[in-house]
């Protein structure tokens, strides 16, 4: 069946989100023009604000509306340690984990020289700055356990320690309540691998 060319360029609209398939387009599409046209003009209104009103931090490269986003804007937080994340996804699981109090620095990727993603991307001459300011004592690489997350995470430990700074980088294993013969042999590893001590 042919369909109308406008239906068709929302369909390929939506089918631009992550995890949208052709069905799951349709189905919102179909959703939002028959049973919500109201839903359909705040989700405009909403795509609209956001793409005028949002921007980067100037600081961690975080969403932000002026300038700096609430964590860099806060004096409550600890500015001497920073926790280097890929995405502003990152951000929100770290402080829903309610476990961390210094500042981030988002990448918004990965180094993936065969995709095209290389320092310059991922604004390694703003964190270098950072590095530089005096103010910085560690550096937490919180990047993915992925080859290219680990690469990410060691070019940045070097760059760290060429700044005379602690890099650190968070502990990838067996989660909480996590039953050992459904852990996959790669997690165990990097789990065995990162043993701690255990204190009295």
């Amino acid at each position: 069946m042919k369909l109308p060319l406008r239906l068709l360029q929302l369909l390929q609209a939506l089918r631009r989100l992550p995890g949208v398939g052709p069905k799951t387009a349709q189905r919102m599409a179909f959703h939002l023009l028959a049973r919500d046209p109201e839903g359909a003009q705040a989700l405009l209104r909403a795509l609209e604000g956001a793409l005028e009103g949002i921007g980067r931090c100037g600081n961690c490269r975080m969403f932000a509306e002026n300038g700096l986003c609430p964590v860099c804007s806060s004096e409550a937080r600890d500015a001497a340690t920073i926790c280097v994340v890929e995405s502003p996804s990152d951000v929100i699981a770290v402080e829903e984990s309610a476990s961390y109090r210094g500042r981030y620095f988002v990448l918004h990727g990965r180094l993936s020289p065969l995709d095209g993603v290389g320092p310059t991307e991922l604004g390694f001459d703003q964190l270098i700055e950072r590095f530089t300011s005096g103010r910085i004592r560690e550096v937490i690489l919180a990047t993915s356990a992925t080859v290219e997350g680990e690469a990410t995470a060691s070019y940045l430990a070097g760059i760290a320690r060429e700044h005379g700074l602690r890099a650190t980088r968070i502990a990838h294993g067996v989660p909480i309540g996590g039953e050992l013969e459904y852990v996959d042999a790669g997690t165990l590893s990097k789990a065995i691998a990162g043993r701690v001590s255990i204190e009295d």
